[in-house]
């Protein structure tokens, strides 16, 4: 282990430049751009930068997003302030899904069975109907069921089933999820 060395870690960077222009931009236009009246103007931003949506969303302007390219997000959906979306990998947003304060949505980690620790990356579904409660952690390759709730500031590394919640760190599952005011899905 004393003979370990990073220094011919090399991590492939497509879109290198498109990154750059769209970190720019995030972090400065895109910021500057308030409310909820000019949502339409932050969509098409992302959507020159290939940001897929279904319909009108709320992308608050304190959202960073590492690649738009690799997000999909469905109508009537909300994420909100603080968000960070590290897209290295997709990241689909069903419809009528709600991300919360804070949260973050990370699409990529590290081999920890070899050494140098290569980058990995893996997809992230939020299905429709799902919500991310405020400072929540999705890790990759976790799909959030639909109907589902992620409990405030949880950690969530494995899937969650459709209309559960869970908290916690690792998240749990804390019980079914029962609407009183619709009738229930089958």
């Amino acid at each position: 282990m004393n003979d370990f060395d990073l220094s011919t870690y090399k991590e492939d960077k497509p879109f290198f430049i498109k990154r750059i222009i769209w970190m720019v931009i995030n972090r400065t236009i895109f910021r500057c751009i308030p409310g909820v009246k000019l949502s339409f103007v932050r969509n098409g931003m992302l959507k020159l930068f290939g940001a897929k949506f279904k319909g009108s969303a709320l992308i608050y302007p304190s959202v960073t997003i590492f690649a738009p390219w690799n997000l999909e997000v469905g109508q009537h959906s909300c994420v909100g302030p603080r968000v960070e979306l590290y897209s290295k990998d997709k990241i689909i947003i069903g419809r009528n899904t709600i991300i919360s304060q804070g949260s973050y949505i990370c699409t990529a980690s590290h081999d920890i069975s070899k050494l140098i620790l290569p980058l990995v990356t893996k997809p992230i579904t939020i299905e429709s109907g799902a919500w991310v409660a405020a400072d929540a952690f999705i890790g990759p390759g976790v799909t959030i069921g639909e109907g589902a709730i992620v409990g405030a500031r949880s950690a969530v590394f494995k899937d969650v089933k459709p209309w559960t919640v869970v908290g916690g760190n690792p998240a749990q599952l804390i019980k079914r999820r029962v609407l009183e005011d619709l009738n229930q899905p089958k």
